[in-house]
């Protein structure tokens, strides 16, 4: 790579090891069923645990009202996502994406919002897994954990399958991704055969004075309602961090990404029509395991109903595996460009990043004993908030990020293109808008919306004062500072403007008589 140091719009490119990139390979493994088998992973865990308070906030009514809106926004957002992908064919993802448009600050602000989705998002997971875990050990063995012994047990197992290479974490996930479809088809053809279907119950919240039953608190709560719509598919906009593991990333990631959400949205159907209707609202809007309550409900027989919340409990962790891996190769697309230690972005011998999955996988748990601490009972409430506000800012910068790419740099090389375009960003960006505004209105999120300031805080003094002097020119740098010419690392190597001079006061790539004199 370039050697020396280049500056350029604030930050300073440094020379590294000469053989920094091959300490750093990843594997190409995956085809289209292995990258849509790990985005389903990654969000339909949102089917078995965290949706259904939003009944308890909104009704079941309000419920339904977000999350078709929510619907409305993932599409938008897919679409514009894949396209993004597909002309920046790296593993940054939204990090590339706001790199490219807003420059390495917007880069950094947009990849540390995803990274606070994703380590956090896991930290949910473990939460709920270790919720639905115990409950199935104590029915069958008459035995139980510590929580924090369970989310000890679900981090070091998960992190051991990361470290066994790329090719298994994506034939784990599509393998678990599939059964949890399964489990949630059988769900719904055994409440559809149970006798215990009442969908009047879906509207036993008891309304507000002057209420419906359909919305029993009124509209305003609709808004506070939509992060929990949003947790029904939370986690597919993870895709383009597959880019440098997966074959044909351009085709794959973009259809993918699509057929996941159409995939996602029956199974949330399920969830959100059958369970309530077979608890009841208000039961369901309570529940901490809904899907294990509602095999219980089915069939009264504990043993029986813990052993197929045995396969309920398989939803959870193929999420864990799903959302461990975007978090794992978030922190790794970062650090391999200077923004974080750049330590963490080595892969080693199955050149997977391990250091990196561990990292966030000890910042989880540490975020996971500090809510439990502050909140007890409520820590994963507190954790999910955090992941949901971090996701939600990640939204709207990356379709700030396709507007802005769009009239940037309208000549780049853009293998797939949005259906929606610039319509459907916009569209995605003000219902994300709408959401974060939700939010701040709920008393309820205050606390994670301070959280993640502080955390802001701190990153961005970091950045300022470290990370902005030690950047590398990663593939993610390379495509902004070319102008979109240097793109595909798997076709063009990771060093590819090792001989070209990096621009100075803009991202424009030098005139041809400069790189003459190189």
């Amino acid at each position: 790579m370039s050697t020396g140091t280049s500056t350029t719009r604030g930050v300073t490119y440094t020379s590294a090891d000469p053989n920094y990139f091959e300490k750093r390979q990843l594997r190409r493994t995956a085809g289209f069923w292995g990258i849509w088998g790990i985005g389903i992973a990654a969000v339909i865990s949102g089917d078995f645990s965290g949706w259904n308070a939003g009944i308890t906030s909104a009704g079941w009514g309000g419920l339904l009202i977000a999350s078709a809106v929510v619907v409305v926004m993932f599409f938008g957002m897919i679409f514009s996502i894949g396209e993004m992908s597909a002309a920046m064919p790296h593993t940054g993802g939204a990090y590339s994406f706001a790199r490219a448009s807003m420059g390495p600050w917007g880069g950094f602000v947009t990849g540390l919002a995803e990274t606070l989705e994703y380590v956090l998002t896991t930290a949910a997971v473990v939460y709920f897994s270790a919720g639905y875990a115990d409950p199935i050990l104590t029915d069958l063995t008459g035995a139980s954990l510590p929580i924090w012994a369970w989310w000890i047990i679900l981090y070091a197992v998960f992190i051991g399958l990361n470290s066994l290479g790329s090719a298994v974490s994506f034939r784990f996930a599509l393998v678990v991704a599939l059964i949890s479809i399964g489990v949630l088809i059988t769900f719904a053809v055994m409440a559809a055969f149970s006798g215990r279907l009442d969908f009047g119950s879906l509207f036993d919240v008891k309304p507000d004075p002057g209420m419906t039953a359909f919305l029993p608190h009124g509209i305003l709560p609709i808004f506070f309602a939509l992060p929990f719509g949003v947790w029904l598919f939370l986690g597919i906009e993870e895709l383009p961090l597959s880019a440098e593991e997966a074959h044909d990333p351009t085709k794959d990631i973009p259809k993918a990404s699509v057929w996941g959400l159409v995939t996602l949205i029956g199974c949330g159907a399920i969830v959100l029509v059958l369970n309530p209707a077979v608890l009841g609202g208000t039961a369901a809007g309570a529940s901490v395991e809904p899907i294990l309550d509602g095999f219980r409900a089915i069939i009264p027989d504990d043993r029986i109903a813990a052993v197929l919340s045995a396969f309920a409990l398989v939803g959870l962790l193929a999420s864990l595996q799903g959302i461990m891996f975007a978090a794992g190769r978030n922190m790794y697309s970062l650090s391999r460009a200077g923004y974080y230690p750049r330590g963490l972005s080595v892969t080693g011998k199955r050149q997977t990043p391990v250091i990196a999955i561990t990292v966030a996988s000890v910042v989880g748990f540490a975020a996971l004993v500090a809510a439990e601490l502050s909140t007890p009972g409520g820590g994963g409430g507190i954790v999910l908030n955090i992941a949901v506000w971090g996701a939600v800012v990640s939204y709207m910068l990356q379709m700030v990020s396709f507007v802005i790419l769009r009239r940037k740099y309208p000549d780049a090389k853009r293998p797939y293109r949005s259906p929606w375009g610039l319509a459907g960003a916009f569209i995605a960006g003000i219902i994300g808008l709408a959401i974060f505004v939700g939010e701040i209105l709920n008393p309820a999120l205050w606390s994670a919306i301070v959280i993640m300031l502080l955390v802001y805080v701190v990153g961005l003094v970091l950045f300022a004062t470290v990370g902005r002097k030690n950047l590398v020119l990663a593939p993610e740098e390379e495509y902004a500072l070319s102008g979109g010419l240097h793109r595909d690392p798997q076709e063009e190597g990771y060093d590819a403007m090792e001989a070209e001079i990096v621009p100075t006061p803009g991202d424009a790539l030098p005139s041809e008589k400069e790189r003459d004199l190189v």
